[in-house]
C-alpha cells in the first residue's frame, strides 16, 4: 500500500536568508473505484482509510442504501494508483447502471461528471429532528478537532471530517487531500458503525454537495468552519438538516434548523 506521506526536498526562504532542507508533505494519488467489474469514479484521494471512504462514497452518492449491499471489496494497486473493486448486490447495481453517471474527480471537485443539470434535483429524504446540542458543544468541537487531525499536523495540507457527541466530544476523525474524500470517509466508518446521537464539522466551505453527502447518511447537523454556498442552505433547509457556517473561536453562525442548537442551560 502507498505511503500516506512523502519526503520531499526544498529551498526555504526565510526572514532574508534561505537554505535546502526536506519537507513531508501528503500524498495523493489516483484511486478507481469499480462496482462488479466496471469502472465508476477515479478520484485523487490520500491513501489512507480506502474501505471507509469507499462505502461512504458509494451511500452518500446513492449508490449503495448501506453497508448490506456491499458484498466485498478488495482494494488492488495499479501501475498508476489503486482500484478499489466492489462486489454489490444486483439491486444496487442495476441502479447504478440506471443512473448513467461517471465520475473524473479531483480533490477540489464538486459537481463533475454530472450530466446532466437534472442531476441536482436528487435531495435525500427528510430528516428527523432528535438532536439537540448547545453552542458551546459548537465551539468545543472547532477548538479540539485541530489536534486531532494527526496526517494535518505533519503535513498541513489535508481536510478533515469529524464525528462528534452531543457535547462536543470528537469521536472520530478522517483526513483526505479533498474536502469530499475526507466526509465520505467518516460516513463510511459511521455506516459501520452504532454512533448514536452526534453531528458532523467538516474543516472547509459547505458546498452542496457536501450537504447532500451528510443528509444522504442521516446527519442532523453540519457545521463548517468556512462558508456555506446558497444552494448548500436551500438543500439543507429542503432536507431539513441544521447547517453550521463560519465555526471559528468565539463565533459560528446558523443558517438552518436553529431548533437543534440552544444556549446551554
Amino acid at each position: 500500500m502507498p505511503e500516506r506521506i512523502e519526503k520531499v526536498g526544498r529551498y526555504q526562504w526565510r526572514d532574508g536568508s534561505g537554505d535546502y532542507d526536506t519537507d513531508e508533505v501528503v500524498v495523493e494519488l489516483p484511486v478507481a473505484l469499480s462496482y462488479n467489474g466496471i469502472s465508476h469514479a477515479v478520484m485523487m484521494t490520500t491513501p489512507t482509510d480506502l474501505a471507509d471512504f469507499a462505502l461512504g462514497f458509494s451511500v452518500s452518492e446513492g449508490i449503495l442504501s448501506g453497508p448490506q449491499q456491499l458484498l466485498g471489496l478488495d482494494i488492488v494497486e495499479r501501475e498508476q494508483g489503486l482500484e478499489i473493486a466492489m462486489e454489490i448486490t444486483a439491486g444496487a447495481f442495476a441502479g447504478l447502471k440506471d443512473k448513467r453517471r461517471t465520475l473524473a474527480g479531483r480533490s477540489g471537485c464538486g459537481l463533475c461528471g454530472k450530466e446532466s443539470l437534472e442531476a441536482l434535483s436528487f435531495t435525500p429524504a427528510p430528516l428527523p429532528s432528535t438532536l439537540t446540542i448547545a453552542h458551546q458543544a459548537l465551539q468545543l468541537a472547532q477548538q479540539t478537532l485541530q489536534r486531532e487531525q494527526p496526517l494535518k499536523a505533519v503535513t498541513g495540507g489535508v481536510h478533515g471530517a469529524a464525528w462528534c457527541d452531543p457535547d462536543g466530544s470528537i469521536v472520530l476523525v478522517r483526513e483526505d487531500v479533498g474536502r469530499h474524500n475526507a466526509l465520505d470517509k467518516l460516513l463510511g466508518a459511521l455506516c459501520r458503525s452504532d454512533r448514536g446521537q452526534g453531528f458532523v464539522v467538516v474543516t472547509s466551505r459547505a458546498s452542496y454537495e457536501m450537504v447532500i453527502k451528510a443528509a444522504a447518511c442521516g446527519v442532523e447537523l453540519l457545521a463548517a468552519v468556512s462558508a456555506p454556498t446558497a444552494l448548500a442552505v436551500e438543500q439543507a433547509r429542503a432536507a431539513g438538516m441544521s447547517l453550521v457556517g463560519y465555526l471559528q473561536q468565539g463565533r459560528h453562525a446558523v443558517y438552518t434548523g436553529d431548533h437543534r442548537v440552544e444556549d446551554k442551560k
